[in-house]
């Protein structure tokens, strides 16, 4: 299997730093992403240091926080996690449309990447069988976003470059 060698990004805070963003709700579950996005960035060689990790309540307060972060100019990127469940009623599919729908408009205004392991699986039970399945798929969306984030950051390096001649 071909490894990608470890990034060079810019030298500014903006090229070099990473948010991630986890909601709390599910927070056991959830926390699989986050060990699995930092273990995947560690594998490839970038340096954890580089990335903040901030928690909010639930996955509704992720884009205010994404914005916020955005804004300040201190990330390359913002990765957001979170888990909507479906409570036998339909608010979780509004839920999960504004989420994903404001990160996209987020990123398309800021020009920071925002890479989403926000999911919404429908007919989620607490009961062990379950629990272990999303803490599992976790992991995987954890590595998928790390992968995802790190060939985002390498493009925009490329882009600033090519700007740059």
């Amino acid at each position: 299997m071909n490894q990608p060698s470890p990034l060079t990004l810019s030298a500014s805070p903006r090229g070099a730093r990473i948010a991630f963003i986890r909601a709390d709700w599910h927070g056991d579950i959830v926390e699989n992403c986050h060990a699995s996005f930092l273990a995947t960035l560690a594998e490839h060689g970038f340096p954890t240091d580089q990335v903040e990790t901030f928690t909010v309540p639930g996955v509704f307060e992720i884009p205010l926080q994404a914005k916020l972060l955005a804004k300040s100019g201190r990330y390359g990127a913002i990765v957001a996690s979170g888990f909507i469940v479906d409570g036998g009623i339909y608010r979780h599919d509004f839920v999960s449309t504004a989420v994903i729908d404001a990160m996209m408009a987020l990123q398309m205004e800021q020009e920071v990447p925002v890479i989403s392991a926000v999911l919404t699986p429908h007919h989620f039970h607490e009961h062990d069988a379950h629990l272990q399945f999303f803490r599992d798929h976790f992991l995987s969306k954890g590595r998928e976003a790390g992968e995802a984030c790190l060939k985002t950051l390498e493009n925009l390096a490329q882009v600033r470059k090519l700007s740059a001649d």
